[in-house]
Formats: C-alpha cells, structure tokens, sequence
C-alpha cells in the first residue's frame, strides 16, 4: 500500500482507479461517527479511503448492483466488517435498501457514475469494443435486456435516435441504417461486430482523422446508456438521495459525461431553489492535469457537490 502526501491510501492493483478521489472526500465532509452512502461503490476505490476517515463510530454504506464487484469490495473492505454493509441492488432503490438496514437518515451519499476499469476489461461483459466479446453490456447480469436485444431488435428510427440522444453521435442515421441492413443478413452478436459497423457507416475521411476517441465510442455509450437506463435512474434518484440526508450532510456526483452532468446541474439547481441545499461548487470540478494524465479514463470526469440545508 502506498500513502500519498495527502493522507490518502491508493492500492495499487488492477482495479479501477478511483476518480477525483481527495475531491471527493473534501466534498462528503467526512468525520469519525459519520454515516455514508457509497451509491456506487464497484471495486471499493473510494469506499477504502472513505471508511478510515468515519471511523471511530461511522457506518458505510455501499451499493452495487454487480456482483462481481460487490464480492470484490467484500474482499478489498474485509478489515472494515464491523462498520461496513454491502448491499446488492440500484441506487434507485436506495431508500428501500436503507429501510431495511434501520437506517433513516445518512450524512453523506457518493455516485461514481462511471463505469469500472474491471467491468470494462472483462470481454465476457461486452463494455468495450476492444475486445471480442458478446453484445452484453448489462451492469446487473440478472437484467432482462441486453444490448443484443437493442441492437437487432429496435426498428431503425429508435436505433438513430438513441445514438443522438444518449451519446449525440453525428452520424447516427448512417449508423443506424448500416446496422438494420447488417441484421437482416445474420444477428449482430458481438462488440467487434458492432464496432466494426460503426466504422464502416463512419465516413472514411472522418473515420480516425477528425476523431480523438474510437469512432464506435460513442455508440457502444449510447447503448450502455439506454440498456442500464442510466440517465433516468439518475434523474429520479437525485431528489430522494437529498431526502435522506441530515441537516448538513452532503451529496457528491462524479458523471462522465455531458448528459449525466446536466441533470445534476438541474436537480441541484431546482433542489436551491426550493430552499433544500446549498450547492458547494457553482461549477463542476475537473481533474488535475496529473490526474489526468496518470488516470486518461478521468479526463471526461465532473463532479458537483450540495449540503443539506434543510431538515
């Protein structure tokens, strides 16, 4: 283990690089005795670093609907039993998760939006288009809908649109039409498949040259987006998550991405305006250029933070 200047613990391993991480436990406003909610805990980044910062007498609190990342938080966070809960399940659910731990009121509630390195070098998930794997995509394994059923079962007008309105991909039209024709050959079952599309709809001029990430970057987030109904988790969890905090307690959101962003921007706007939190950072904070350029998957990362100001 090693301990940095900033008296945060970073493990060095495989697992995913936790973003932001001494901005987020400025952020949660972290104390012994203390009451927090991982919302999102994957591979336990964070959550490591967190749980030394409430202790004596604090609770934490996570959340993950993957199981192979809660039974790698279980692992990572064993010495911290006593005062650590890992419970399965959507943020979403949160209050009902809460409920059924006796617990009614929380001092801080933390959502990585992000996906985990873990999740995405795992080819047997189908996040990546880098690997070969099976179009997949689904965070909960037990989930109904996976990409594949999207991908060759949306007709070609919900194909465009979803690529417009969850990853505002330019060529969506193109991409959609070219997928609709590949899929009446023979089922689009792959992530190299579908990458592989999306680079042959993508003009050639355009196809690496305008581009600074993988032309099917953008397709494979929209998708993701849409199975794992991210976008719309969020915007229902946001107001409730406020709800169950103390008077003081603090709420802080990592997204990657402009639509995630927005939201909270919005809800935290509409929840000011009520006269229930006072925003902490009027503007999102951005990674350090270090930051960035030893962890290049927290370059799109912002993150806001509100306090409770109301009972």
């Amino acid at each position: 283990m090693l301990v940095l200047d900033s008296g945060i613990s970073q493990v060095k391993s495989d697992f995913h690089i936790p973003v932001m991480l001494a901005e987020t436990l400025e952020g949660l406003a972290l104390g012994p005795g203390k009451t927090i909610v991982d919302a999102t805990v994957g591979t336990g980044g964070h959550s490591l670093n967190i749980i030394e910062r409430i202790l004596p007498g604090g609770e934490l609190i996570c959340i993950d609907r993957d199981d192979e990342s809660l039974k790698i938080s279980e692992e990572r966070l064993k010495g911290f039993r006593d005062s650590c809960i890992l419970a399965r399940g959507n943020f979403v659910d949160m209050r009902n998760i809460l409920k059924g731990l006796h617990i009614n009121k929380v001092d801080g509630i933390l959502f990585d939006l992000g996906i985990s390195t873990f999740q995405l070098r795992d080819a047997h998930r189908g996040f990546s288009f880098q690997e070969e794997g099976p179009l997949d995509m689904r965070m909960d394994r037990n989930g109904y809908i996976s990409a594949y059923d999207l991908i060759n079962n949306l007709n070609e007008e919900e194909i465009s649109s979803l690529l417009w309105n969850f990853a505002g991909e330019r060529w969506h039209n193109r991409i959609a039409s070219c997928l609709v024709r590949e899929r009446q050959q023979h089922p689009i079952a792959t992530t190299r498949q579908l990458a592989d599309i999306v680079l042959r709809a993508t003009p050639a001029k355009y196809r690496f040259r305008h581009y600074r990430i993988h032309p099917a970057t953008r397709t494979f987030q929209a998708v993701r987006i849409a199975v794992n109904r991210e976008l719309e988790a969020l915007e229902k969890t946001l107001s409730e998550a406020i709800d169950l905090l103390n008077h003081s307690g603090r709420i802080c959101v990592i997204s990657f991405h402009s639509l995630e962003d927005r939201i909270v921007k919005l809800a935290f706007k509409r929840e000011s305006a009520l006269g229930r939190i006072r925003i902490i950072t009027p503007k999102p904070l951005i990674p350090g250029a270090s930051e960035m350029e030893e962890n290049p998957a927290s370059r799109s990362s912002k993150m806001r933070v509100a306090e409770k100001i109301g009972s």
